[in-house]
């Protein structure tokens, strides 16, 4: 019995588990499939900013979603990783494998501004989200600084600004808002801002995060009841703590078939890993991340088939941005995800997201009775 052990049922992981099951199950390769994940509640990261304003959001638990796989389900923190022995501290529990899908993903980086991780929030969890949404409800003044003018950080402030129009939402960022987008996508993007009262400063650079607020370069206080951030991505710290090669920012490195360049029966996906294309290196998104999901689960299943894997093929499609419930704004893009001179934007572009948001959930149920082809799994996120 081959033991595959998936770390994580975010995205990526739980396709990636859902559909190894299938594939053993379907090819009589006789594998184990176990998913270890600290909660039961399937986490839906493309609606964190929802969270943080207060929006309640379906509850999926992750049981039901692996109900008929013959996937067991370990509820609790992975501490640590033993490669050698090729286990995992799961709580006071030891769970071997043979091959490891390392799934966990990345978080806000907190460390790299002192005080960040002490007084800032993050959409990293449903816990910190839901402790803004509760500080924007006891008050509806509130002020919040937005670190991050990247899509997350749009994206947030415009949530913030829509559902709490009594508050002050400052949105900080070192570049314009969505930089890769074309003149006409980005004129839209800012022109929403605007007219939802988020105040845009551009070219700054926060040095220090206080208790009321956040300091800049230079010297300057944004005074803030609240400050989300929302600036750059790290890795958990348990790859390197093993001993696993990773990059400056955390992420496991990877060859071609996304297998630990230093330790080979791991396999690292989404964002949690950094992979190469002709191209380029992929950014973590659900767009990449379910896509490099699928191919792993096909991946492990060609090699206990006894055939050789083939290399993970990936290109971005577009960059999907909610504007609050009633806009949004989409940038088709090349496979390097560099802009096309497409986009949608307003109502079009509302139900385009909305569209892309809810379909990986119908994905991993269809994948438990089909094999859905991993092609059709790109445009996620």
């Amino acid at each position: 019995m081959h033991r595959i052990v998936v770390l994580g049922a975010g995205y990526t992981g739980m396709i990636a588990a859902v559909r190894v099951a299938r594939r053993s199950r379907r090819g009589g390769l006789g594998a184990a499939v176990t998913l270890v994940n600290p909660g039961e509640r399937f986490v839906e990261r493309l609606r964190m900013h929802q969270t943080a304003t207060g929006q309640g959001l379906a509850v999926v638990r992750i049981p039901e979603l692996l109900r008929g796989t013959g996937i067991e389900f370990v509820q609790g923190w992975a501490e640590r990783i033993d490669p050698v022995r090729r286990e995992v501290g799961v709580g006071g529990r030891v769970i071997g494998y043979d091959t490891l899908i390392f799934a966990i993903g990345s978080v806000a980086d907190t460390e790299a501004v002192p005080g960040a991780g002490v007084h800032a929030y993050t959409l990293n969890s449903v816990g910190s989200a839901g402790r803004l949404a509760e500080v924007l409800a006891a008050k509806g003044g509130a002020t919040v600084a937005v670190v991050g003018g990247g899509l997350t950080g749009v994206e947030a402030a415009a949530e913030i600004a829509e559902r709490h129009p009594a508050a002050r939402v400052v949105l900080l960022s070192r570049d314009v808002p969505g930089p890769s987008m074309v003149p006409g996508a980005r004129a839209h993007l800012e022109k929403a801002l605007w007219r939802l009262g988020v105040e845009v400063r551009t070219g700054v650079e926060v040095t220090k995060v206080l208790p009321d607020g956040v300091e800049l370069a230079g010297g300057e206080v944004v005074s803030a009841d609240a400050t989300l951030w929302t600036t750059g991505t790290t890795g958990s710290a348990i790859a390197a703590e093993a001993g696993l090669e990773v990059d400056g920012r955390g992420r496991i490195v990877v060859d071609q078939a996304l297998r630990s360049v230093s330790h080979p029966d791991v396999v690292a996906i989404g964002d949690a890993a950094a992979i190469r294309q002709p191209w380029g290196m992929v950014h973590g998104t659900c767009q990449s991340g379910i896509p490099s999901g699928a191919y792993a689960a096909d991946s492990i299943a060609r090699v206990l088939a006894g055939k050789a894997a083939k290399p993970f093929r990936f290109g971005y499609i577009h960059q999907p941005v909610s504007l609050g419930r009633k806009d949004a704004v989409i940038q088709f893009t090349r496979a390097d995800d560099s802009p096309r001179r497409w986009f949608l934007k307003g109502r079009a572009a509302v139900v385009y997201k909305e569209l892309v948001t809810r379909s990986p959930l119908p994905a991993y149920r269809l994948s438990k009775r089909l094999t859905v082809p991993a092609a059709a799994l790109s445009s996620r996120g």
